[in-house]
Formats: C-alpha cells, sequence, structure tokens
C-alpha cells in the first residue's frame, strides 16, 4: 500500500483533530496525490473541520474496489454551503499541511 505523507507541519488549537477515511475515484486521486487539486467537494456529513486529517483510499467505481493506494491530507479550510453556488449541507475542503506524528507513534488510526 502506497500512502503519500511529505508535508509541513500546521496546528489548529480550535478542536481535536479527527482522521476520516474517505472514498475517492482515480483521476481525483492523481490529482490530490501531484498537489494539482488542494481541496475536494463534498457532502458535509462527517462535520469537517479545521485540523482533521483525510485519510483518502482509491477506489475504482467500475469495480467497486479498492486499489491499495492512499494519500493523507489535512483539512486548513472549509468553506460550507448555503452560498458561492455551493448547495446547503455540501462543502468545500481545502488541504494544506500535515501535522507530525508524536514520537512513537506510525499509525495515523491511533492520532
Amino acid at each position: 500500500m502506497k500512502t503519500t505523507n511529505s508535508l509541513p507541519e500546521i496546528t489548529s488549537a480550535t478542536s481535536p483533530r479527527r482522521t476520516h477515511e474517505l472514498k475517492i475515484w482515480p483521476a481525483c486521486f492523481t490529482a490530490v496525490e501531484s498537489g494539482a487539486k488542494p481541496f475536494d467537494v463534498r457532502e458535509n456529513d462527517r462535520d469537517f473541520r479545521v485540523g482533521d486529517v483525510l485519510l483518502l483510499r482509491e477506489y475504482e467505481p467500475e469495480t467497486e474496489q479498492y486499489s491499495g493506494r492512499t494519500v493523507l491530507r489535512a483539512v486548513s479550510y472549509v468553506l460550507l454551503g448555503g452560498s458561492f453556488g455551493l448547495e446547503a449541507g455540501w462543502c468545500v475542503v481545502g488541504f494544506g499541511s500535515l501535522p507530525p506524528l508524536p514520537p512513537g507513534i506510525n499509525d495515523t488510526k491511533l492520532w
């Protein structure tokens, strides 16, 4: 399994950090992984907040299977729906840098 995690540090003092495991289709996965797409449009069914971490798992919709590739991104900005043409209940999640893992922690699910 390939994981991309080569980002500088950010901090968020406003809320505890949560990790969300999400499906992402191949074309979007490639764009996010390369840095060409520093955001995602999502239904806001998880109450995304700045400082949360997204574990994006590449998902093949034709075969309904995960490819095994993953990428981590931190939420640096959330534009809530109901404005700028974005439907209520949806959001644009901006990606920023991941804070470093605490010493001795290697798995973000323990983070």
